[in-house]
């Protein structure tokens, strides 16, 4: 099968896999912070890179009835969070597209530059 092909984020601040530390979102693409994951606090973010998505299934969440899929990391394969495919209420349907990442699977990388 060969090694999966891994993207590298450019930015300050990089949120990457716990346990194989590959790359996974960027601090910029956090819409919220205030998210509960099955683990704890969660993102909610635009892009998620190193991925992969598992079936699709409907799960009653906080926030009502929603079809997700898992996110695993691409490298390492474990899972990440989920990403919302589908939103039946009205008022959730700004998740459609996004995914979740919970706290307690990546980890912050901040890259410090110092001046000459």
């Amino acid at each position: 099968m060969g090694r999966p092909f891994k993207q590298y984020l450019n930015g300050p601040r990089i949120y990457s896999c716990a346990t194989c530390r590959a790359h996974a979102a960027d601090h910029d693409d956090i819409i919220s912070k205030e998210f509960q994951g099955r683990h704890g606090r969660a993102y909610l973010i635009n892009n998620a890179v190193n991925v992969s998505l598992g079936p699709r299934e409907e799960r009653v969440l906080i926030t009502g009835l929603h079809t997700v899929a898992d996110i695993f990391c691409t490298c390492c394969n474990s899972v990440l969070g989920w990403k919302y495919e589908h939103a039946f209420e009205e008022s959730q349907k700004y998740k459609e597209g996004k995914f979740i990442i919970e706290k307690a699977k990546v980890m912050k990388r901040c890259l410090v530059t110092r001046g000459s």
